[in-house]
């Protein structure tokens, strides 16, 4: 059987980059303070207020469901409930897990081009929310970027969050991969988290070169008020904190998470180009490290045949093909070569 390439299965499958993994050896010299009470978290959190130039609360979880779903639980009543577009992570990908730790919070989810949360939409569902008959509307929460690889800009980010606060709702922000929305906008980060109207941010890290380890960052203070006790009874507080703190400290210095970020949308550009070129139908906009390719179903066999691995994300027919900090050109190659070369058995099929 055909070993099976990981190379654009998800961002998820690459290693650690290079700076992150000299950070963990440089933590396991010798003892220190356990439970976040080291030099190494305390500096993380230091370098998160700089990065966002605001006093915020930050806290590390193990993961981006644990992420989303505790700071959901923060914001969110069991009787309240959670706006999300249609393909949002929170909705599809993490098991209830925010219905869980909320106790009772209900997800409403609503379509929109691109990926990307729809007002209009967003209204409609509202309306049918009947009072006292139905959990109270609390929350919207976006992904930036969003699940097909879309960036939403700060004047977007602020729309959203006033139509938010005129009804008195918050806004939460997934960012798995933040970093890459960055590398796009090429914004300050505060551009489009507290001063677009944030008030809490799951920074992702595991898919920019981390092995684990998010951040979730409160830039209202009001609303992060005992969400330690939240995190350590859901069994979030690592007890050897320095070793997620210390990675995180070696991405965010030097600009090494923006660096890592640029690699993997550019290569997600460059197998875009590649594959326009063999005639690929390319469905949604690129502006992150993702690509979404209508395929054949037996070009997408005849390329699992050749050995490569990826996912259908929306049936009947749209593959993704995501592209990690440590895409190399020589995979993007391989991967053109292999698929000009299944469209060409597909063809010679019919």
């Amino acid at each position: 059987m055909t070993a099976r390439r990981q190379d654009f299965v998800s961002d998820n499958t690459a290693g650690l980059c290079p700076e992150v993994c000299a950070a963990l050896g440089d933590a396991n010299a010798g003892a220190t303070a356990s439970y976040g009470d080291d030099v190494w978290t305390r500096r993380l959190c230091d370098r998160v207020r700089e990065l966002f130039e605001i006093d915020c609360d930050v806290f590390l979880v193990f993961n981006g469901t644990s992420a989303n779903a505790l700071a959901l639980a923060q914001l969110c009543q069991p009787f309240e409930s959670i706006v999300c577009h249609e393909y949002a992570h929170i909705d599809n990908d993490e098991c209830g897990a925010c219905e869980f730790y909320t106790g009772g919070s209900k997800l409403i989810p609503t379509p929109g081009t691109n990926g990307k949360i729809d007002l209009r939409e967003v209204e409609a569902a509202l309306a049918r929310q009947h009072e006292l008959h139905s959990h109270k509307p609390r929350v919207i929460s976006l992904a930036q970027a969003t699940e097909v690889g879309t960036v939403y800009g700060p004047d977007e980010v602020r729309e959203i969050s006033a139509f938010a606060n005129k009804r008195g709702m918050f806004l939460h922000m997934d960012g798995a991969r933040f970093a890459n929305s960055i590398a796009t906008l090429r914004c300050a980060p505060k551009e489009i988290t507290w001063r677009a109207g944030v008030e809490v941010l799951c920074f992702g890290g595991t898919k920019n070169g981390l092995a684990a380890g998010e951040l979730v960052v409160f830039f209202n203070k009001e609303r992060s008020a005992n969400f330690d006790y939240r995190a350590k009874q859901g069994g979030h507080l690592a007890s050897k904190m320095r070793f997620f703190a210390a990675p995180w400290l070696a991405l965010l210095k030097d600009e090494v998470w923006l660096k890592n970020a640029r690699q993997a949308n550019d290569a997600a550009l460059k197998l875009t180009s590649e594959l326009r070129s063999c005639g690929a139908e390319i469905v949604f906009p690129v502006e992150s490290n993702a690509v979404f390719s209508r395929l054949d179903v037996v070009v997408a066999e005849n390329l699992r045949e050749r050995g490569w691995d990826f996912y259908k994300f929306i049936e009947p027919d749209i593959y993704r093909l995501m592209c990690a900090w440590s895409a190399t050109e020589d995979a993007i190659s391989a991967f053109r070569s292999d698929f000009k070369a299944a469209r060409s058995c597909a063809s010679a099929a019919r």
